[in-house]
């Protein structure tokens, strides 16, 4: 990695960063497998900053062009779209905007006690910035998703060369730290188009969204977002947070949620 890259990275996590030194993120509405409605982009575009411009495919990755996966028109908003052969009563639980250093290791705490596994979509600046918050959530046995660089959005709007920048350098970030690649993508806000499907295939990654949004990083109190969670059903994908800013709310609910629903019978899958 080089050193002009490393002082453009910083220099995106000062400028995405707030004054109390979290990021604050965003979220859309929940998606219809049949008819996703347009993204809401939650409070701010704090994540405006977007890295250099540069070709994508640097930092010792493999071409994209070279094991491309197919090109999908729509992301997967079932577990069942993505894994047929999962059980009947499956849910997944998806992590998004981390790591965090003050509430990932609160959310891997709480997984490890329930046993349960989930999805971490994670933003890039803060994977390269706690690169052993990444190894820990690996050696879990937790997946990893690409959930772009700086989290810009709306992320639809970026050109061609910034979308596959933005995905090029989580995946390199992400392959020092754990050692692989990613092979799902979240795009920020639930955002796709065209441009955005065919760069996640470039990359051989499937487009994952969810279909249960309980707003927490709204924090619209822990009763709420408890509510929702436990409102899932068998094949549902469940979206939280663990970065973005206080996720305090976020990790009480779990607290509740994580034994209810395996207590319902649920089983808890990774994408």
């Amino acid at each position: 990695m080089t050193r002009r890259r490393l002082i453009a990275w910083t220099a995106a996590a000062a400028a995405a960063f707030g004054a109390g030194g979290t990021l604050t993120a965003c979220s859309s509405s929940p998606g219809s497998a049949s008819a996703p409605p347009p993204p809401s982009e939650g409070p701010s575009d704090s994540f405006s900053p977007t890295a250099p411009t540069e070709p994508p495919g640097v930092l010792g990755l493999p071409d994209p062009s070279a094991s491309p996966v197919a090109v999908r028109s729509k992301p997967v908003f079932k577990v069942h779209d993505l894994l047929p052969n999962a059980p009947s009563n499956a849910v997944a639980l998806t992590i998004d905007d981390g790591p965090s250093r003050r509430y990932t290791p609160e959310v891997l705490q709480l997984l490890r006690k329930y046993d349960v596994r989930a999805t971490f979509s994670v933003v890039g600046i803060e994977a390269h910035a706690d690169k052993d918050l990444i190894r820990q959530i690996a050696a879990d046995g937790h997946t990893l998703a690409n959930h772009t660089m700086t989290h810009p959005q709306p992320f639809s709007r970026r050109s061609e060369a910034q979308i596959q920048q933005q995905i090029a350098d989580t995946q390199s970030v992400v392959v020092d730290a754990a050692g692989a690649e990613p092979k799902l993508f979240r795009s920020p806000g639930g955002d796709w188009s065209p441009a955005v499907f065919a760069a996640v295939a470039k990359y051989g990654m499937t487009p994952i969204d969810w279909d249960v949004d309980p707003r927490d990083w709204s924090r619209p109190g822990t009763r709420k977002i408890s509510e929702k969670l436990l409102a899932a059903k068998p094949g549902d994908i469940l979206l939280c947070h663990d970065g973005g800013g206080d996720r305090s709310q976020t990790v009480e609910a779990l607290r509740t949620v994580l034994p209810a629903l395996k207590a319902k019978g649920y089983s808890f899958v990774t994408l």
